[in-house]
């Protein structure tokens, strides 16, 4: 039998990171099929054109994960994140996601997702410290689309 150690690496490199996450994408691969993994953006631009916040999901296993949604706070009020989240939304839709999650702190958005018909399915306490990681989701029905 080889033997095996662990070891922290206090600087890890993009190829420790690809060390871990092939082998897990092929086993999933293995037991699933294709996640069909692609990626989303949908941007805001100033009348300059300059990059002003906007959504990055990653869609994967039929459900798109919004990883960041960010519009500035001199944007806000215009309804830019209603739009940003409904246009990843139809994006899904056509997609035949079956929904989208995403998660948020406490001291961020919580009620504009609930606006915007998202339901909390999880938190978690003091992360960070005094506040909540809370992680919300939204059912799709395609045939609603």
């Amino acid at each position: 039998m080889t033997a095996i150690t662990t070891r922290i690496i206090a600087e890890p490199t993009e190829a420790d990171h690809l060390a871990i996450l092939n082998p897990l994408l092929a086993f999933n691969e293995a037991k699933t099929g294709d996640d069909r993994y692609r990626p989303l953006a949908i941007a805001l631009s100033d009348e300059t054109g300059q990059a002003a916040g906007g959504l990055w999901a990653k869609f994967y296993y039929d459900w798109l994960f919004v990883e960041l949604l960010f519009v500035p706070e001199k944007l806000r009020g215009r309804g830019l994140g209603a739009s940003l989240l409904l246009q990843a939304e139809e994006w899904a839709r056509n997609h035949s996601c079956n929904g989208i999650w995403l998660d948020t702190f406490s001291f961020q958005a919580p009620g504009f997702y609930e606006k915007q018909g998202y339901t909390l399915f999880g938190a978690i306490d003091d992360y960070p410290s005094g506040h909540r990681r809370m992680f919300f989701r939204k059912l799709l029905s395609v045939a609603s689309a």
